[in-house]
Formats: C-alpha cells, structure tokens, sequence
C-alpha cells in the first residue's frame, strides 16, 4: 500500500490567525498613532477647502507684488499648502483600495488552501480505492 500522508505548510495556520496585514498595522508606538491622527486631519478635502481659503487671504497682495510674487505665491503658498491636502485625500483612497485588494488576495489564498486540501481528500480515496483494486484483481487471478 502507498503511504500518501498530508502535511500542511505551517504558513496556512498562521495566516489563519493572523489574516491579511492591512495598512492599519503599521502605526506604531506614540508617535506612528499621532502621525495618523494628523494626516487624517490634515488628509481631507474640508482642509483642502480652508487652506483654499487662507492662501486666497494672501492672493491679493501677491497680485499687487508683480510677476515674481505671484509665482511665488501660487509656488509656496496655493501649491504646498492645498495639494499637499488634496495629495493626502488621493493617498488614503489609494491605501484603502490597496487594503481591500490586500483582503481579497487573503480570501481567494483561503479558498485555494481549502480547495488543495479537498484536492488531497479526493487522491487519497482515489489511491485507496486504487489499491483495493490492484488487490482484488490480484486475488482474482
């Protein structure tokens, strides 16, 4: 008889505890937590539109400044201070998608680890049944 034993990657059970490794787990110690807590603040179109706000304040006297205060202005005022925002805002829609992607691939693996291991169940019988074949026929001779 064939000896047809199954041992299963020590990686399956622990990706089961653990489950997929999102963004979420990379804040850590005081200052990963504060450093989110900020660009999440920060990170959000209501402050694009109050950074719109406060670099328009200044816009005026940039215009009144000539050609070179107004590209400095648009440089270092309208360009860092709402992209930087609105960059942030893009950012965290992509991690989010990147997330879910991340618990889909997790889910699909699963699937695939317990299709392999349904796999394994069928050859096993297969091998089996095989075998007992292989015997009767030889007693049948």
């Amino acid at each position: 008889m064939a000896n047809v034993q199954h041992i299963p990657h020590p990686q399956i059970e622990a990706r089961a505890k653990s489950g997929p490794y999102l963004i979420k787990h990379e804040q850590i110690g005081f200052n990963g937590r504060l450093a989110v807590l900020i660009t999440g603040a920060v990170g959000t179109m209501w402050c694009a539109y109050l950074f719109t706000i406060i670099a328009l304040i200044s816009f005026p006297a940039a215009i009144k400044g000539g050609t070179a205060a107004l590209i400095s202005w648009i440089a270092q005022t309208f360009l860092q201070l709402v992209l930087l925002s609105v960059i942030m805002v893009g950012q965290k829609v992509a991690a989010r998608a990147s997330d879910k992607q991340a618990e889909q691939t997790y889910k699909d693996t699963e699937a695939i680890l317990k299709l392999q291991d349904e796999i394994y169940r069928l050859i096993k019988i297969n091998t089996e049944l095989t075998e007992e074949i292989q015997v009767m026929l030889k007693k049948a001779k």
